[in-house]
């Protein structure tokens, strides 16, 4: 086991992965297989969402804060002071800096999980109408699912989408491991290479919602992360290496 192809941008601390090629002498390469980009205003458009009609808004990630100010300017919309913002994470809620004056009184994140957010709204924020940002494929039913359950007004709109990027340059074949974290990376294998076969690669897998697209690929994973033992990509690569010696 030699080359290990990881389906992301490098890490800003990459540590973990350096020491991984210090100890066990092998070569990782970062490569992300799609991007994540911003709806169109006429792809917009098509959803028939009027962001005026809407009195508060939730977001789980920075790029969909990015594209709806994006959208906002390039539809000429302004945003009245009013307007409420219920993020996911603290991290997502103070990102929205780079757009407006951070003020406690209007914005509130949970702690990364639906039942959070909705915690968040509680009932002193519950006569609001709603937007929930989302990407094309986004993962935000359970989140829904709570908002329905408390008879919350809220509709859903698709800011930004996943593009997969062309990794034909890429001979997968020559790489020993494959980490893949997100449906959209089977989608880039499958639109890059029609006709892939996996041969010898070895797949390894981060988060749940990817075995469903593995399995329907056929392709197999050979390790399954996170898991108590290995809760990151790192430590489960280690654990693996450690057995191939």
């Amino acid at each position: 086991m030699k080359r290990i192809l990881v389906s992301q941008s490098k890490p800003l601390n990459a540590a973990p992965f350096t020491a991984l090629e210090e100890k066990f002498g092998v070569e990782i390469t970062f490569q992300p297989f799609f991007l994540i980009e911003p709806l169109t205003s006429m792809e917009f458009r098509t959803q028939r969402i009027n962001i005026l009609d809407y009195t508060a808004i939730i977001f789980s990630s920075r790029h969909a804060i990015n594209a709806f100010y994006g959208l906002c300017e390039e539809l000429r919309i302004k945003i009245p002071e009013t307007m409420k913002y219920f993020c996911t994470t603290e991290a997502v809620a103070m990102y929205l800096q780079k757009h407006i004056v951070y003020r406690k009184r209007k914005i509130f994140y949970g702690t990364g999980t639906a039942q959070s957010v909705i915690d968040q709204i509680g009932s002193k924020h519950k006569g609001e109408k709603f937007l929930l940002t989302q990407s094309d494929q986004s993962s935000s039913s359970s989140l829904r699912e709570l908002m329905d359950g408390k008879g919350l007004d809220y509709s859903s709109a698709v800011f930004v989408k996943a593009v997969p990027q062309d990794l034909k340059n890429f001979d997968l074949s020559a790489y020993d491991i494959v980490v893949v974290y997100n449906p959209n990376d089977v989608t880039a294998i499958k639109t890059s290479f029609p006709d892939y076969k996996q041969g010898n690669t070895k797949f390894l897998t981060y988060g749940k919602s990817i075995v469903p697209a593995m399995e329907e690929a056929g392709l197999e994973i050979e390790v399954k992360a996170p898991t108590p033992e290995a809760p990151s990509v790192a430590k489960a690569l280690e654990l693996y290496l450690e057995k191939q010696i």
